[in-house]
């Protein structure tokens, strides 16, 4: 695997907006409203940049936005690039070194997922702790130093995660806690494998985010996530599984997650 190009788009974020950054996030499903709120912001088009990738997910509007949100600098992107649209695991390299080369230290991770647990319902959050990468696939493969030997026994960062619960508290936010599996998608999973998941110890499923993970641990960031649930799944609710479900599901969790990440942002800057 080679480098992206992060450094060079990061040199066309600094010359729409100078300055440094804090907190990179990847706003999946449904967030996109978060990032209008992003103050003092330049919006810059993934198609604008060379190897951003656009995505073509309905729900993601692929663009970045610079700024500042609740005093603390960040860079937003508005929708990710997932391994099932182009077989790549390594899709997102270029957009998290380009949120490295801007100084982000911390990258805060969004998605919608499948519940496997009757008591994590459509349109509640989870706070991811740990997760399965049951594609297979990896986002460092290709790599040719030591560096490639990643150790992710602490992917996900315990500080993170402690600001992240208490600042639902605050919020009075029900905020869930479990372990992400990836599946590669974009088919949904069968009720077979859902029931594999669950006794392999997944509490949600979806097909982002792991090789995000990777890649920002991979290059020294500290990384939290949350998935928004979106449905059950397979074989644990009557109707069928489809996007339209996902995409409406996570529009009816936007508030209480903007509140979550915004009182999140808050924690950060109080530190």
């Amino acid at each position: 695997m080679t480098s992206g190009y992060g450094k060079e788009c990061a040199d066309i974020v600094q010359a729409a907006r100078d300055g440094s950054y804090k907190v990179g996030m990847i706003l999946g499903s449904g967030l996109g409203q978060l990032a209008d709120e992003v103050e003092d912001a330049v919006r810059i088009p993934y198609s604008h940049l060379t190897g951003f990738p656009v995505s073509t997910v309905s729900s993601h509007s692929s663009q970045i936005v610079a700024g500042s949100l609740e005093g603390v600098p960040v860079v937003a992107l508005s929708g990710r690039a997932h391994y099932y649209e182009s077989g790549q695991a390594d899709i997102m390299r270029t957009p998290i070194e380009m949120l490295k080369a801007l100084g982000c230290d911390t990258l805060l991770l969004t998605n919608a997922a499948g519940s496997l647990r009757e008591d994590l319902a459509p349109g509640s959050a989870m706070l991811i702790t740990d997760h399965i990468n049951w594609s297979g696939m990896n986002p460092l493969i290709g790599e040719e130093d030591d560096r490639r030997f990643l150790d992710m026994s602490r992917a996900y960062d315990g500080e993170l995660r402690a600001k992240l619960k208490a600042a639902a508290e605050a919020e009075g936010i029900a905020l869930g806690e479990g372990v992400y599996m990836w599946f590669s998608g974009p088919s949904f999973e069968t009720p077979a494998e859902i029931r594999m998941a669950k006794t392999l110890g997944a509490d949600a499923v979806g097909m982002s985010t792991v090789p995000e993970v990777i890649l920002a641990r991979y290059l020294g960031m500290r990384v939290a996530a949350i998935s928004t649930i979106t449905n059950f799944g397979a074989g644990m609710q009557a109707h069928a599984l489809s996007h339209d479900e996902t995409k409406s599901t996570a529009l009816t969790a936007v508030d209480r997650l903007k509140r979550l990440i915004r009182a999140f942002l808050k924690e950060l800057n109080d530190a």
